[in-house]
Parts: structure tokens; C-alpha cells; sequence
């Protein structure tokens, strides 16, 4: 079966206020037997990340076909999650020789796995081990899945997303569209730090979060916040907070974990939201950290609309306050530098 695949060259500056569309593929096809409807792969399943994930993606009723794959105890973790009395079968899937199977004909592949953050750890820190773990995940898919839309959770995202788009890219399937990094975290953080500190509903706090997924490169939009007034000292915490939010978690768990179950929670949910767009609801619009023009670093998160084959549009990230600003201009270079990181990986290994 030939794949029709798509390429975009690489806009390396753009007007920040600008939006994007993206062109789409007319022909989806894929190796291997035909898939399910709204078939789903978890890579990294039986982890602190992909259990809880895995088990909320179960209880969404949206996916026909779950199926999750890790090293080891998948097939357990299948079988305890597939007594839940939601829509769609459960295939539990384990070891490297099992792995194909656990991808072929997915429409969506979200991928947790890799070494877990430790107290002292940046996710810079996690990168030469999540590299190679990435790297071999991008290469099955190429092979499995090529016209899947790929959810990126492993860190450092920052590199394991260029890491995933170098490996698609040498086998001739890369998708721009349908490559995110899964910053949802960092706007559940966001509207969870920015609904105390102002007393606002949370559930109607909206707030955009645009750059990466790594310290000082994680950039919360609040002077966009509708309703909201900050003072300055707020926004320099709150700021700070968001962007170090995973760091209160590790310390919290004093050595025995990561964010683990809001991470799972933050998956869960854009995958789901990517889902929709696959199964055309319209007017779905989250962060998420992809191919981007919007600045000079190769990859970037904005708001961006999820459709029938990924993200449809980049959003620009609109009037920007001086504080904002400098965050940007700040961490950009950071940005550009941690892609090349990932790409110098794969050249190199």
C-alpha cells in the first residue's frame, strides 16, 4: 500500500500576530491491517503517567479501540481497565516484539513513555535517556502508524518533539500537522494558580500559555485573562508558578513522583480534544507545541484549531505586555537551542 505523505518547508520568522492555516492531505492510508474507529495507542501505558491517562481515556467513551503498550505489565493493566463499563475494547500489548502490533492502523499515538523527573532534575536533565526512547517509538511508528497524529509527552518536549519530527521525516512520512507536544498542563496550571489568585470560576477561566514546556520557556499569557486583575508582584508569581509548577509536585511527593495524575489528566484531555477534531467538530482550539512560524524557533506553542487532520491553524499569540514580551524574547534562543539538540541527536545516533 503506497502512503501519501505531505512536507512544509520550515517559515523561519513570522508576524506574531498572525494566524496560519495549514494545508491537508486528501488521502489517509496506512500499513497493515485496516483500523478501528477512534483506535487509540498509549505508549508507556503501565507507567505513573499512562495508567491514570489510560484509565480516563477508557472512561471518556470516545475511543473504539484502546490499546496500550509499555515493556512490561501491559496486559494487566489492560485487563483491569478493560472492566470499566465504558465504550471500547482494551488490548494490553508488551516487549519490543509486540510493539507493531500495538500501533498498526492507530489514529492516535500518545506517548508518556520514558524516565520519570526526580527531585533536582530538569527535563533537560531526562534527555539523554527519553532521547533514545523516543527516537526508537518514532521509528516503529514510521513503520506502524505513519499517518497517525502524534501527542508527545515524554520530556524534555522541547527535543523529543524535533527528536520525533527528524525520525518521521528520514522514513519520508512527516506530518507536520499531526505532530504536538502536550503543553496542556501548563494551561490546566494556569487556570487552576489564576482562578485562586483571583477568585474566579475555574471552569470559565480561560488562559493561553504560548513558548514551550521547560522552565522560564513555559510563558503564561495574563494580560489576556478576561476579568482578571493583577497586580505586578501577581504576575511575577504567578508566572513563576506555572512555570515551575512540577517542581512544587516533586517536592510535594518528596522524592516518590512526578506530576503524574494532573500530566494523565492533561493528556487525557487533549487527546481527547484532538479526537473531536479528527471526527470534524468544529471550533476546537488549544495549546499545543508544534512546527510553528511564529518566531524563529523551529517549534513553538500557540493556540492552534484541531481538525480532521490535525491542526488545521497556528494561531498568533496577539498584543503582547512588556513583561510578556521579554519573556519571549528571552527564551526564543532557548528554544531554537533545545530543537537542535533533538535534531543533533538523531544526525548523530
Amino acid at each position: 500500500m503506497s502512503v501519501v505523505t505531505r512536507t512544509r518547508p520550515l517559515a523561519k520568522m513570522a508576524a506574531p500576530m498572525a494566524s496560519r492555516a495549514v494545508g491537508v492531505s486528501s488521502v489517509r492510508a496506512y500499513n497493515g491491517t485496516p483500523r478501528a474507529q477512534n483506535k487509540v495507542t498509549v505508549v508507556g501505558a503501565a507507567g505513573g503517567i499512562g495508567q491514570p491517562m489510560s484509565l480516563l481515556m477508557k472512561l471518556s467513551g470516545k475511543i473504539d479501540h484502546l490499546s496500550l503498550f509499555d515493556i512490561v505489565n501491559t496486559p494487566g493493566v489492560a485487563a483491569d481497565i478493560g472492566h470499566c463499563n465504558s465504550k471500547g475494547k482494551v488490548m494490553g500489548y508488551k516487549g519490543a516484539e509486540e510493539m507493531a502490533a500495538a500501533l498498526d492502523g492507530s489514529d492516535v499515538v500518545v506517548i508518556p513513555a520514558g524516565v520519570p523527573r526526580k527531585p533536582g532534575m530538569t527535563r533537560d536533565d531526562l534527555f539523554n535517556t527519553n532521547a533514545s526512547i523516543v527516537k526508537g517509538i518514532a521509528e516503529q511508528c514510521a513503520k506502524s502508524c505513519p499517518k497517525a497524529c502524534f501527542l508527545i509527552i515524554s520530556n524534555p518536549v522541547n527535543s523529543t518533539v524535533p527528536i520525533f519530527s527528524e525520525v518521521l521525516k528520514a522514513s519520508g512520512v512527516y506530518d507536520p500537522a499531526k505532530l504536538m507536544g502536550v503543553t496542556t498542563l501548563d494551561v490546566a496550571r494556569a487556570k487552576t494558580f489564576v482562578a485562586e489568585n483571583q477568585g474566579m470560576d475555574v471552569d470559565k477561566v480561560e488562559v493561553d500559555v504560548i513558548g514551550g514546556h521547560a522552565g522560564t520557556t513555559i510563558m503564561p499569557l495574563l494580560s489576556q485573562v478576561k476579568g482578571a486583575n493583577f497586580t505586578e508582584e501577581d504576575i511575577k508569581a504567578l508566572t513563576h508558578r506555572i512555570q515551575f509548577g512540577g517542581d512544587e509536585v516533586v517536592k510535594a511527593k518528596d522524592g516518590a513522583g512526578s506530576a503524574t495524575l494532573s500530566m494523565a489528566h492533561a493528556g487525557a484531555y487533549f487527546a481527547e480534544k484532538v479526537l473531536d477534531g479528527l471526527n470534524g467538530v468544529k471550533d476546537i482550539k488549544e495549546c499545543t507545541f508544534v512546527e510553528s512560524p511564529l518566531t524563529s524557533a523551529p517549534f513553538f506553542a500557540s493556540p492552534c484549531t484541531l481538525g480532521t487532520e490535525g491542526v488545521s491553524e497556528i494561531h498568533g499569540y496577539g498584543q503582547l505586555s512588556p513583561f510578556e514580551q521579554s519573556l519571549v524574547d528571552d527564551n526564543v534562543p532557548a528554544l531554537v537551542k533545545m530543537a537542535q539538540k533533538g535534531i543533533d541527536f538523531v544526525k548523530n545516533n
